[in-house]
């Protein structure tokens, strides 16, 4: 189309600057209105044409949705952050693309999608679907652009082929993290979450970000939120059209960078733990009555406390004990070569016993 109209402007051009027949004040204002003429035409091809921008993505987050996904029927209970108070911490933080990551479920695709619709102000946050897919191992795998939930429980090939079956994009989520990840196995993922906001123990990000590196692998930052407050502790940048073609494209060609990699703080960690715990107070105490009714009232005891001042001294004690553990457990497996099978047979002894060795 565009040859067919600049030809013969510039026929008509070098026809005016030759023939001496034409007047040179007509002369002049014919050059100015073909000069004028084109620039607009160069600026609207730019404008057609140049629609790739940079969006700021949010990766890794959860809602309510996310909660009775992750397979444990005492404590199913997992975020408790609701779809509009989601949308509105997306929008207060600029985030153009958001990905809800909720376990196991793309349940809430369709209903925060729907609720978008219903308020204008939301439109400027484009939501994409995603899905946290835990495998046999216990491990998790983010799976981008996915149109049909993937189930939960298959091996880690298995979970791989059915995102590519469904031309979605696969991450490794939090790869050395001390309970969940899939570790040197991430190689097999399109990308790698290489910072979790959740992995405090910083060791799990340190052998992430050296793992990625040594592999040039694609690396991206997770905020990994499950509450309000953490929503926006990581932002990627992607260079791409707002679709989720060229959003998914730009994820496998490398066009995503990390701009913003924050920590969760402790209170926020706290706040989390303390919505599971009080969300499943009575599938707790029903599982300790029929199951180990001699330790019924210690359990209740100590939950009823723990609820009803999650910040005094003594469980503040607790929660930052159980963090100390966590950071020794995952330097000695991480940073000074014992073995990590620990993790993928989820052997909690052992690992109550290796925290607490010296």
């Amino acid at each position: 189309m565009r040859p067919l109209i600049v030809l013969p402007v510039f026929i008509i051009e070098q026809w005016i600057l030759s023939n001496k027949n034409v007047r040179y004040p007509d002369r002049i204002i014919a050059i100015m209105l073909i000069f004028m003429w084109q620039c607009h035409y160069r600026r609207q091809g730019r404008d057609a044409t140049t629609t790739t921008g940079v969006l700021n993505a949010e990766l890794h987050c959860h809602n309510t949705f996310s909660n009775h996904q992750n397979g444990s029927a005492r404590v199913p209970f997992d975020c408790g952050v609701e779809m509009a108070a989601q949308l509105e911490a997306a929008l207060a933080r600029g985030i153009d693309v958001l990905f809800v990551t909720n376990h196991n479920t793309l349940d809430g695709y369709r209903q925060i999608l729907e609720y978008q619709a219903n308020h204008a102000k939301f439109q400027k946050i484009t939501i994409y679907p995603a899905e946290e897919v835990t495998i046999d191992t216990g491990g998790h795998v983010l799976a981008y652009g996915i149109y049909r939930t993937i189930r939960p429980g298959m091996t880690l090939d298995e979970t791989l082929d059915e995102i590519k079956r469904q031309g979605a994009v696969s991450c490794a989520a939090h790869p050395f993290a001390v309970s969940n990840g899939i570790r040197e196995k991430a190689l097999y993922c399109d990308m790698i979450e290489s910072f979790n906001s959740n992995n405090v123990d910083r060791f799990s990000n340190i052998v992430a970000s050296k793992f990625a590196h040594d592999n040039s692998m694609s690396e991206v930052a997770g905020s990994d939120s499950h509450v309000l407050s953490t929503l926006g502790k990581c932002v990627n940048t992607i260079e791409a059209e707002n679709n989720l073609d060229s959003v998914l494209d730009a994820m496998l060609h490398r066009r995503i960078k990390m701009v913003c990699r924050e920590y969760a703080s402790h209170d926020e960690l706290y706040e989390h733990a303390y919505y599971i715990v009080q969300s499943s107070r009575e599938l707790l105490l029903r599982h300790a009555l029929e199951n180990h009714p001699r330790f019924y009232w210690v359990l209740k005891w100590a939950l009823d406390s723990y609820l009803g001042d999650y910040k005094s001294m003594l469980w503040r004690s607790v929660a930052a004990f159980s963090l100390y553990l966590t950071k020794r457990v995952s330097e000695k497996v991480n940073m000074k070569g014992h073995s990590p099978h620990v993790f993928s047979n989820r052997q909690w002894m052992k690992l109550i016993k290796m925290s607490l060795l010296p």
